[in-house]
């Protein structure tokens, strides 16, 4: 069983996967961190992130470096938004993300394109959403809570030009599936968000079976 779930920055996406990750056995991957690690990568070596040709030259990490707790800082997920636009990072971790999609058993993935490029075949697609003003607030609080000393106005700034990005390459754009379910988190609790996410799946999965 695969199951996928898509959405933009701070939607509440990674929280849901795991959540259902736990509640369905399954093995979850944050497809995020893979072009974390890239960005990561680029920064360290001072490769120029714009440029494909460097950023593919990143995508050849070190798998130790998916544990690194600095892959979680905004200015990595800056850098991730820039690097995941060439078509050619992309490629390069596609089969990555495919493999472990297609696993004996199945498995969870979250991201950006998982449903449409990913796994277009998964058994259950979820597409996660909030407006921007409450990813906002989310992310300033957990970069706050770290210690950050950035503006909610700066946060929402990033966060909406990481929207237009995403949502503007030429390659695997975000966008929602056509068979995938919405699920809008703005003004729901993490645990009502989960509840509904399972539902969802389930609802899914009885259909699937019942078309069998």
């Amino acid at each position: 069983m695969i199951i996928a779930v898509d959405g933009p920055a701070a939607s509440g996406k990674g929280t849901i996967a795991k959540a259902l990750a736990r509640h369905f056995g399954l093995p979850h991957l944050d497809t995020g961190l893979l072009y974390r690690a890239v960005a990561a990568t680029v920064r360290r070596l001072d490769l120029d992130p714009s440029r494909e040709a460097d950023a593919v030259a990143a995508c050849d990490f070190d798998e130790l470096t998916l544990a690194d707790p600095s892959l979680r800082d905004d200015e990595t997920g800056q850098l991730a938004s820039i690097v995941s636009a060439h078509p050619l990072v992309r490629a390069a971790l596609l089969q990555r993300q495919k493999r472990f999609a297609h696993q004996p058993g199945g498995a969870i993935l979250d991201g950006r394109d998982i449903g449409t490029v990913i796994a277009p075949d998964a058994d259950a697609k979820l597409f996660v959403k909030a407006s921007p003003q409450v990813r906002a607030r989310r992310r300033h609080a957990e970069l706050t809570g770290r210690g950050s000393e950035a503006s909610f106005d700066q946060v929402l700034a990033d966060i909406r030009a990481r929207d237009a990005r995403d949502s503007a390459r030429a390659t695997a754009p975000l966008t929602q599936a056509a068979d995938a379910a919405a699920l809008d988190t703005s003004n729901l609790t993490i645990d009502a968000s989960v509840a509904r996410a399972i539902a969802l799946v389930e609802a899914r999965l009885a259909a699937r079976a019942a078309d069998a």
